[in-house]
């Protein structure tokens, strides 16, 4: 059962930001998203990471190329099963 909840901190207009949010509604997941320009502190975070940023329960994937990579070797949900065994 996959019942981790994603996270992705984002902003309106980041191009990696739409593309990782039509791979997870593609794939049928549901996920919170946390627009970090209302944000900011959040913001301030984000400016030395980026965004997106993508977190599955407590595992932080990292960014879209970090969840492409998952989906393209096939392990896009095992994180999903690994968080609540």
């Amino acid at each position: 059962m996959i019942d981790a909840e994603i996270v992705m901190y984002s902003t309106g207009w980041c191009a990696f930001c739409e593309r990782a949010r039509a791979l997870l509604k593609r794939k049928g997941l549901a996920f919170r998203e946390i627009d970090v320009e209302q944000d900011a502190a959040l913001r301030a975070e984000m400016v030395t990471r980026s965004v997106p940023q993508i977190f599955i329960g407590s595992r932080h994937v990292g960014g879209f190329e970090a969840l492409y990579a998952l989906e393209r070797a096939g392990e896009l949900d095992i994180p999903l099963r690994q968080e609540n065994p």
